[in-house]
Parts: structure tokens; sequence; C-alpha cells
């Protein structure tokens, strides 16, 4: 944009000649897709060849920058951070922070590039501030950055143009792997678990001899996911489909003992899933504990501390060890799986990896460094053979040099005799001649440059045929990576358990123990294990009385029945334990729908029928069994077919020759055998029972036996026991 002085020296500006004009969906999307590709390229996702975001690549750059080597001392944290951001990475600090932190911390990571000093935080507790941490490179960092300087990767300007930063990092072994990786990107992200650093060597070693090796083959030396913090893996075919495709799911279970206390048992927890807070565990089965899901712990004490993990959960001396267990791993992230998503940066663009691919993009990228810093070294020791024969060339005749030296005016003119016909030196070895000391240059030994002549020679010789050869060139790259597997191998911490899915049944949940379940007249329902059926039925309404009480087993599954001539069906250990609960609130009613009869689903063996009665005197036989095996919903199904203003009085299961009893409001009763109704399907309706006259309805029904007594009380109070044999059959 031109710029022009105004009257009284003020600075105008001309408009230029042209304004470009763009539609704002045109200026939204550039801006977005600019953004997208700056949080992939630049910020969220790692490169394949070494394994690293850029903020990693650039913390663990300044600080080789810095010389904060392994044998150096400490430094602050919070001076890394500010070299790293003010040199190479303008973001905030806290960013940078956590991702050094990251780097030392034993739970995150399975080789730690960052060797730290101080409180770097827990699974379950944030590091301290920078200003109090201290840090240094790690042992296998220095892997990472090996032969940085000799021309083995390529550089580019920082930010502002004033210093160079690497694009990658030599990365001497495969570092994406070892120590995994995670971000989210704009419509992408990665999560790549970390391994144990020896496999993957040894799998890269394994396609070095084989480049051409199957998963299979790849899979004998890289079993799966190694977590820093130990655990389990439940089965490999998530594995294997990671590794196959770059997408699975991995399901990790934390490590568990039975211990024996001398108050009963204890479930001790020594490791567990990977990014999981042991606090988070305990927390939450405290939970289930007080909320009546978990029955049977006493006392759950987190006793980890020093890098160990210790939870202890103590049981009752009644407790199924194996059933809280199971309820632990079911309910808590005491089990959890981890999504594979092995998304990397590949030649700059995003791409799932497969465990093959990663390693040869490793591979790649080692053929590449290995050449330059050959190269590197050739350049150096061909030069350095230069200077040496040059060396070598003047011990014979080192009077006439310092003569000829001595007898210059200027160092220009000593240079020329020495690249004259006279010594025949060409300028680069006049030159390293003239920057010795004279008195050094006197003292020269031809013994020593002639053995590190031929040291040189040899080196060159070395140098030429890896460059010439590829497969010494793989050779070279084969015992660096052993000797890296060597130094740093740590046994597997995460041992895979094969052929369990981990996936845990609701019936491995609960000890199938007697239960009775009690239903009032109005309609609330408790369900208790039979040892506790001498507890107060808590909440019970003055006006409310007990309606029925059935005696079943946990896993046993009832049917609640309802006037509207709707089933719904639950399981008796998920029913509430603590205080009375109106069905209304575990299933979905309709307005004003009301509980009529609670019928144990497991009778249909020994009563195979279910009668339904209605107030207008229909009544009609199904298999209970066509209840028995319906899920548990909340929305019920149709257990009877209505007719208009009609609803259900009585539900009941019968049995062979058995007979019905149907009794009205107005004292009218009716006697018949269940032949009479013949059998329908579950959604049907029924046939007539009684004839009822004006204004009478249907009170009650049951069924009867010969020579059996029943009771029948009136609602001002009254009752009468009669005899069966007394009401005819009908």
């Amino acid at each position: 944009m031109a710029r022009r002085k105004g009257t009284g020296g003020q600075l105008m500006l001309e408009p230029p000649d042209e304004i470009p004009t763009r539609t704002l969906a045109e200026e939204v999307e550039s801006a977005f897709l600019e953004y997208s590709m700056s949080v992939i390229v630049s910020r969220a996702l790692p490169d394949v060849r070494d394994g690293l975001k850029p903020s990693q690549r650039r913390i663990l750059w300044a600080m080789h920058d810095a010389n904060l080597r392994p044998d150096r001392p400490f430094v602050k944290c919070a001076r890394v951070v500010g070299d790293v951001m003010a040199n190479y990475h303008p973001h905030g600090d806290a960013a940078i922070y956590d991702a050094l932190v990251r780097m030392g911390q034993w739970f995150s990571s399975s080789g730690p590039l960052i060797d730290k000093h101080g409180n770097f935080g827990s699974p379950s507790d944030p590091p301290a501030a920078s200003r109090y941490t201290e840090c240094r490179l790690s042992q296998l960092a220095t892997e990472m950055l090996a032969g940085i300087d000799e021309g083995t990767v390529d550089f580019e300007p920082n930010y502002d143009a004033s210093r160079t930063e690497p694009l990658v990092l030599p990365a001497r072994f495969p570092n994406l792997l070892v120590n995994g990786s995670q971000g989210i990107a704009v419509g992408m992200a990665t999560n790549i678990p970390p391994h144990n650093l020896a496999e993957v060597c040894n799998a890269a070693l394994k396609l070095i001899e084989k480049p051409d090796a199957t998963l299979s083959e790849l899979m004998r030396s890289v079993k799966g996911p190694d977590f820093p913090t130990g655990g389990l893996i439940m089965g490999d075919d998530g594995i294997k489909e990671a590794y196959r495709t770059g997408r699975g799911t991995v399901r990790v279970r934390a490590r568990h003992e039975i211990e024996s206390t001398r108050r009963g048992g204890a479930i001790v927890l020594t490791e567990v899933p990977f990014q999981t807070s042991v606090d988070a565990i305990a927390g939450k089965l405290a939970e289930l504990v007080e909320s009546g899901k978990v029955d049977g712990v006493r006392d759950i004490r987190n006793e980890s501390g020093q890098g160990k993990t210790r939870l202890v959960i103590e049981l009752r001396p009644d407790a199924n060890p194996q059933i809280v267990l199971n309820n632990l791993f079911k309910h808590t992230t005491a089990q959890t799986t981890f999504p594979v998503n092995m998304v990397a940066l590949v030649d700059g663009v995003p791409r799932t990896v497969a465990l093959a691919d990663a390693l040869r993009a490793w591979l790649d990228h080692q053929v590449i460094v290995v050449t330059r810093r050959t190269q590197f070294r050739l350049e150096k020791a061909e030069a350095r053979l230069h200077i040496v024969e040059g060396l070598v060339k003047a011990v014979d005749m080192i009077d006439a040099i310092v003569k000829a030296i001595r007898a210059s005016k200027d160092r220009a003119a000593a240079r020329t005799a020495l690249v004259g016909k006279r010594f025949g030196f060409s300028e680069i070895q006049a030159n390293h001649i003239l920057d010795m000391p004279l008195g050094r240059l006197t003292q020269l030994g031809r013994e020593e440059l002639q053995k590190e002549l031929s040291e040189l020679r040899a080196t060159i010789t070395v140098l030429q045929r890896i460059l010439a050869k590829r497969d010494v060139l793989m050779g070279v790259i084969r015992t660096e990576l052993t000797e890296i597997r060597d130094a740093h191998k740590q046994p597997r911490r995460t041992q895979i358990v094969s052929d369990d899915t981990g996936a845990i049944d609701v019936v491995a949940l609960v000890e199938d123990e007697p239960y009775v379940v009690t239903v009032t007249a109005r309609g609330y329902v408790r369900a208790v294990p039979e040892r506790s059926r001498s507890t107060k039925v808590a909440n019970a309404g003055e006006r409310d009385t007990v309606a029925q009480v059935i005696g079943t087993n946990a896993l046993a599954g009832v049917l609640f029945f309802t006037d509207r001539g709707r089933a719904y069906r639950a399981t008796v250990h998920e029913l509430p334990k603590e205080r009375l609960t109106a069905a209304q609130n575990l299933f979905q009613f309709g307005d004003g729908e009301k509980l009529v009869a609670v019928v144990d689903a497991t009778l249909h063996e020994e009563h195979p029928n279910l009668v339904f009665v209605t107030e207008r005197g229909t009544v009609k036989r199904t298999s209970l069994a066509e209840f028995a095996e319906a899920s548990d919903r909340r929305d019920g199904i149709v257990a009877m077919k209505l007719g208009d203003g009609d609803r259900v009085v009585a539900v009941f299961p019968g049995w062979d020759d058995y007979e019905l009893l149907v009794v009205t409001r107005n004292g009218q009763a009716i006697r018949f055998t269940e032949e009479e109704v013949r059998p329908v399907g579950r959604s049907a309706g029924g046939i007539r029972a009684i004839k009822l006259r004006a204004g009478d309805a249907v009170a009650g029904a049951c069924a009867v036996a010969h020579e059996e007594v029943v009771v029948i009380a009136t609602q001002a109070g009254y009752a009468k026991r009669t005899a069966v044999d007394e009401f005819p059959v009908q």
C-alpha cells in the first residue's frame, strides 16, 4: 500500500489500485483450512519417523542446544520452558510445561525422554509448578538426538528466522511405537499405545532381516502394547486388528491379588490400566458401595506411593471376592478399553499406519540418517586425510619449510611459497601448516602421522563401503539398534491374557443367593437377601400393608402386572434394597396405572399357566413361559387385551387340574375348572367368566383346589371362612 505525506506533515495512506474481493464463505473456508492444517501438521499429530509432535521435538532440541545432557546438572524446568517459548515454540508456557512433564513421567511414557527432579505429579495429582521442578535429557533421549550435528536431518528457520530448528530428529529407535502418542486435531485424532522397547527393536531387526515379514512374524516380537502402569490385556483379537489396520480396541484390566486378613479377605490392586487414577477407582467403588450396587465391601484404602500402586479393598467375612471383583471391573475404571488409532504424519500427510507401516517408515528414515551421517563422516575423514598427507610431506622438508616461512614478509607470501612448485602443497594444506605454531610444526612425528594416515584410509574405505552397499548400511542400522536394545531393555510390564474377551456377564457380578421380594398394597417394592429378611420394612406408609411376599433368588426374574393389562420384567438383584420404592418409579407406567400383582418368572416350570381376571368379568389363561423369557424393559409389554373401561384386578399362576374362584363386589361368586378357559396368546383378550348384574364388578379371584378353604373379607373389615366345596362347580 502506497504512502504519502499530507498537509501538516501527516502520513496518509493511498488505496491500492485493486482491492481483492472474496465472499464470506470463501474467506471462512480458507481460514479454517489453514487453521486445520496448522493444528494437524504443527501441533497435534506426531511424525512417523521420530514419533514426536513439534512441541516435544522443540523441547528436546532446546535442551540439547543448552547442553543439558544426562551427565550435566539439573536445571529449572522454568528455564527450559522459557527457552523453548522464546526461541522455538511461541505458544503458552503451560502447554510447553505439560509436554515436558509428560515426557518425564514414569506412568505416561514407556521410555521417558526427560530425566526429572522434583514433583512431576502422579496419576492422581498434577505436577508442581515449573519454578520448583528440574530436568535434563535422559540417556534414552540422547539416542533420539545422536548424530544431529552430523548433517543427518534437515533444519528450518524458527518462527522469527533468528535461528534454526530440526524438522525431525535422527531417532535411533522407533520412538512412535515405544512411547506412543495421543492428540486431537481437527477432524482426526491419534491414540497410539506405548510398547516395550526391546520388543519393538526386535521387530525392526526382523524387518531388516526379512523386509517382507508378515504380521504374524512381527507379532512374535511385539506381543502387544506395554503400558508403563502394567495391568493385564484381555485377549489379543483387538491387538491383531490394531496392528493389521491401525485401528482396534484393547481391553485393559487392573492386576489384583486376593489376600487373607484376620477379619476376612481383601482384594489388592497392584497395577491399574494406563491413564487411570487409583483415586478415581477408589472413589467410584465407594459410591457403588454406598448406593448398594456393590455388596460385601467393608473398607477401601489407597496405600499407593513412591511409584508403586496398592489399593486395598477389605471384604466382609461373608463376601464373595470374585463377585466383588467382577463388579469392580464392570462399574469402575479398573477395567477400561484403549481405542487404538495409529494416525501419524507420513511425508507431512496424516495417515493411519499399521504396525509394519510404522516400522518400515522408521527404517526408511534410518537409511537416510545413516547415509547422510556416513557421507558427513566421509567428507570429514577425506578432509583430514588431505591435511595429514600434507603434514607427512612437510615432515620430510621441515627445515626448508620453516626457512621459507621465516623468509616471507607476510602470511600471503608464505602461502604462495608453500603452494609453489618447490613444495607443491594445496591451499588447504598450506593454510593448515601456517595455522600451526612453529614449535609444534618442528615437533611433528612421522610415525604418528603415518599411523593416523593408515587409520584414516581404513575409515574411508569402511565409509565408502557403507555408501556403496545397502546390505552393509542395513548392517550398521542393525548393530546400532541392537546396542540400544541391550542398553535400555526392560522386562514387559503388561501381561497379555489369552482367550478372554474381558467382558463381564451380569451373572458373574451377583451371587445367586436366596432373596425375598416384598410388595405392598399401594404398589411399593423391595428385594433383600434372605439373610436380611428380619430387618424392618423401611418407609412403609401407615395405611399401607404388605400384599405379597415372594421367595426367589437374586438372578431370577419377576413379572409386574398392572391394571392396564401390561407386564414389566426385572431381575431380583436389581430391585431396590434399602427402601420400598413405588413400582411406577422403576418402570414407565402410564398415568394412573397401578400395580396388581407380582409373579416369580421361574414358576413356569411348576405352574405352566398364568390366569388374568378383569373387573368386567372376563378371564384369560396364557402360558407363563411367554412372559418368563421377556427381556427387562422399562416400557413393558402387552399382557392382555382389554375392552374399553375394563381393567385387570387379579393375576396369578395356575397348576394342573386346578379350579378358579371369582368373587364380585356384591358378594356373588362362581367356581369353574381351568379347562373351561382355553389357553390363548399373550396379547389376546379373555372370555366371560361371570355374568354381572348392573352396578356389580369383580372384586378378586384366585386358584383353588378340592377340599381347600378360602377366606373372603369385606372392605368394612368383616371376614368369612368357607370351604371351597360349598361353591358348586359350574
